[in-house]
């Protein structure tokens, strides 16, 4: 029976979760999916009160083996042992009932539910046979304020900003009172005060005994929590170690097969002097004011600055996503009037959502059809019928562009990796010969091989004279990749700065709203 929201929230008592051992033994784990060997006779060991990494490239089937310890896959072949029993799990209800939760990479929540009813879905308090709306709330509350969220329990999870809604989806994984917790890149779309939060109630659940499975692609941040790392390549087990005995550099070399010297590639593109794009006073009431600036062609222009700066939103208003109370853009000397995304795609502008799944693919439909989504009239006949002969030839020639590493065009996308599911979305685009592309968190969830090559992409494209605009919240990033940066702060743009010239100091001086000290 699964633990009901009108049951005490609480994590697992020392006294039944702190025996010392294995709490969490795979042997010989393997799953196949139709033309891919995702897991290849894996194993993993999970001790009671330690956080257990793993990590490995997009691809490398990490995703794929937490689901099939939570029950969501069914293995072909491979033993689970769950405190000291073998099992097999036949749904997440069942891992769930006995003690194991997971948080998704990928958001698992109900749009037009409330937070509370998300949290304890298919778990409500009842009275007699009606659910005890009081009772809900109130351990609901309890959840979010252990995270230190100011969050109403009553809010709709749509009216949420992607990081709240992640942060719903720890709480609903800590009111399962789990022995195992398995988070997969449960810091992708935090703050750093979030994550520090975070990291607060994994020390917490350690000392209570609790076993934590750990995926994240951000390698830096596994030195404060993590105890063991286990490296996956390909599908197949690498090594395990100690992570006080092992450095970054050596996991990712063990990740990749190669040494990476480099986190970003030698940008070869130059930005030409004439303008491309060009945005005039800009304004949205209550979300961004005034906003003006340039983006020449070849050139790649960040968008900096804190969570809630307005850098998203700029970016789905110049899209026509949302309305604009005031403002212009222009397309080299033409003055669009875009009151829709159809408009701004007519135009040859186009926006790549962070949530790629949710606004930028059809997850159900195969590599090509998403690949000639946006320009379905080029490989349409006279009366509008879809030519497969000539989708195809599309398809082929951005795969291998690319590097799409798939089975064939004809691969259904949701079974892609997300560097992959990435490179998908952006070859759509250029199928509809866009000239401007929005990039925004593209390499959000994406292991460091394949963000190297979203990279390199990204000054290809600058160097076929498309102009790019990358919002992203980690300033290495934008350092490492941008010739100007444009940053915002509470919904105005407050500088631009030539990228070369100022420093991540003086980036996030501007970001806070502080002003930049002068030398004496």
């Amino acid at each position: 029976m699964l633990p009901s929201a009108s049951d005490p929230v609480h994590v697992a008592t020392p006294s039944t979760a702190t025996t010392a051992g294995v709490i969490l033994r795979l042997e010989g784990m393997t799953k196949r999916f139709p033309g891919v060997l995702a897991l290849d006779g894996v194993s993993l060991e999970v001790r009671r009160g330690e956080v257990h990494a793993v990590c490995g490239e997009n691809g490398a089937g990490k995703s794929t083996l937490m689901k099939v310890i939570s029950g969501q896959y069914q293995p072909d072949a491979g033993t689970l042992h769950y405190r000291d029993q073998a099992c097999q799990f036949r749904s997440p209800a069942d891992s769930e009932a006995a003690g194991i939760a997971i948080i998704h990479q990928e958001l698992n929540l109900v749009p037009h539910l409330s937070v509370a009813e998300n949290i304890f879905l298919a778990r409500e308090p009842r009275k007699a046979w009606l659910i005890d709306r009081a009772a809900l709330r109130r351990n609901a509350k309890q959840c979010l304020d252990r995270l230190g969220l100011d969050i109403a329990p009553d809010a709709l999870v749509k009216t949420l900003s992607v990081a709240q809604q992640q942060m719903v989806e720890i709480a609903k994984a800590l009111s399962l009172d789990a022995q195992v917790l398995i988070m997969d890149e449960p810091t992708s779309s935090l703050t750093e005060s979030e994550t520090e939060k975070l990291f607060a109630i994994i020390h917490e659940l350690k000392r209570a005994g609790v076993g934590i499975v750990y995926i994240s692609h951000r390698l830096d941040e596994l030195a404060q929590i993590v105890d063991r790392v286990t490296v996956l390549r390909d599908g197949r087990y690498v090594s395990t170690d100690r992570f006080a005995d092992t450095s970054v550099e050596q996991i990712v070399a063990k990740m990749v097969g190669r040494s990476l010297d480099d986190v970003f590639p030698k940008r070869t593109s130059v930005p030409t002097p004439e303008v491309l794009l060009r945005v005039q006073g800009l304004t949205r009431r209550g979300v961004f004011h005034d906003v003006s600036f340039e983006l020449q062609r070849g050139e790649i222009l960040g968008f900096a600055g804190l969570i809630g700066a307005g850098r998203t939103e700029v970016a789905r208003a110049i899209f026509g996503a949302d309305p604009i109370d005031a403002g212009q853009v222009f397309l080299g000397e033409q003055r669009l009037a875009i009151h829709s995304p159809r408009d701004a795609v007519r135009h040859g502008l186009a926006y790549l959502s962070e949530d790629r799944k949710h606004d930028g693919l059809a997850l159900k439909m195969t590599v090509a059809q998403n690949i000639t989504l946006a320009n379905m009239a080029a490989v349409a006949n006279r009366v509008g019928m879809i030519r497969f002969d000539k989708e195809q030839v599309a398809a082929a020639r951005y795969i291998k562009a690319l590097d799409i590493r798939t089975p064939g065009s004809n691969q259904i996308v949701r079974l892609l990796s997300g560097g992959n599911q990435q490179k998908l979305v952006i070859s759509k685009w250029l199928f509809r010969e866009s000239r401007v592309l929005f990039f925004d968190e593209p390499t959000r969830g994406i292991d460091v091989g394949a963000k190297y090559a979203i990279y390199q992409l990204l000054d290809e494209l600058a160097g076929q004279g498309i102009g790019v605009v990358m919002i992203s919240s980690e300033l290495p990033e934008i350092m490492g990749m941008t010739d100007r940066v444009a940053v915002f702060h509470e919904g105005r743009l407050v500088s631009v700065l030539n990228t070369r010239e100022t420093s991540q100091e003086e980036v996030m001086h501007h970001a806070s709203g502080r002003s930049i000290p002068v030398p004496v």
